[in-house]
């Protein structure tokens, strides 16, 4: 069952291919605010898998974040997010981004529990 307080946690390290000048977010060589958002989600979602039913997945639908601090290829970053609303399927977490020297974002992010064949079902009907 997926209840309040279930908590999320997992780290990456910075590499080239996760830059702000990389990815087309900006000009530097520092830890792209789309990549930190991109380990948001995925945190969040991975802390909830287990307790989906067969078929079932979730999407993101709203993030508010804050992307506080800089951070340089090579060093560690990681997410810890906490489930802190439940409404139906509608899931909304409290997120912090960390790097080695401290807090580098934070905000929250809402997900929605999905059938995921109905799901790819509308999708691939919209392409059409």
């Amino acid at each position: 069952m997926i209840a309040i307080g279930l908590k999320g946690h997992l780290e990456q390290t910075v590499t080239e291919e996760v830059t702000a000048d990389r990815i087309g977010s900006g000009l530097v060589k520092v830890f792209a605010t789309p990549m930190m958002i991109a380990l948001i989600e995925q945190t969040c979602n991975e802390s909830v898998v287990p307790y989906l039913e067969p078929g079932q997945g979730t999407v993101g639908t709203h993030v508010d974040v804050s992307h506080c601090a800089a951070t340089p290829v090579g060093m560690r970053v990681w997410c810890d997010s906490e489930l802190v609303e439940v409404d139906r399927r509608r899931l909304v977490f409290a997120v912090k981004a960390y790097d080695e020297c401290g807090l580098i974002g934070e905000g929250r992010h809402e997900r929605f529990i999905i059938d995921s064949t109905k799901f790819q079902a509308k999708i691939d009907a919209k392409a059409k």
